[in-house]
């Protein structure tokens, strides 16, 4: 029955021709309704309130918003706001839909503790990170003094251990020859390595 009323339709419209004094008809203009009115099923008025924020290429924004929040609700929030400031209300809207539908219980509540206790933590490694670094430097000011005041005394009062290294130093090429270390009756409980 329906194919029928619609080749009828299509042959009434084509029997009729514009007469010659008429101007050429023109093409029908489709405006596509927003994704809020399609989603709600209703006309689209020219003056929708939805249509700037929820544009019909995404009914997804929409739907997801309606789902937590309601149409009612969603249009009393806008008209209580100035323009400039509905824009970042559906987004807002949008972004709290989402996060509520993801988790139901906090919302983006949740995310944003999430977020704060990552904060949280970094900021205690980078604090812990300071102290290393702090302790470092102390560190290493303590032993830049204790090398001054050892450089600063003579050669004579130095211990023996760093006048080898002194002497290694000054000639690192010779050898001292008291190296018991490397005596042959202390090499024989080396095992090799391999096999």
């Amino acid at each position: 029955m329906e194919s029928s009323d619609i080749t009828t339709a299509t042959t009434n419209s084509r029997s009729v021709s514009p007469s010659p004094s008429s101007s050429p008809p023109r093409p029908p203009v489709v405006l596509s309704p927003c994704a809020a009115c399609k989603v709600l099923r209703r006309r689209c008025a020219d003056k929708c309130i939805l249509a700037p924020y929820f544009p019909p290429n995404d009914p997804l924004k929409f739907t997801t918003a309606h789902r937590v929040f309601g149409a009612s609700n969603i249009i009393k929030f806008l008209q209580e706001l100035p323009e400039s400031q509905r824009a970042d209300a559906v987004s807002s809207m949008v972004y709290e839909a989402n996060a509520r539908l993801r988790d139901p219980v906090y919302g983006c509540a949740g995310a944003i503790c999430q977020l704060q206790k990552q904060i949280n933590e970094l900021q205690a490694q980078v604090a812990k990170a300071q102290a290393e670094m702090v302790n470092m430097h102390c560190q290493q000011a303590n032993l830049m003094d204790l090398i001054s005041m050892e450089m600063s005394k003579s050669p004579q009062t130095s211990p023996p251990h760093l006048q080898s290294c002194d002497n290694f130093m000054t000639s690192p090429y010779s050898l001292p020859s008291n190296l018991s270390f490397l005596d042959e009756s202390n090499l024989g409980f080396w095992e090799p390595l391999w096999t």
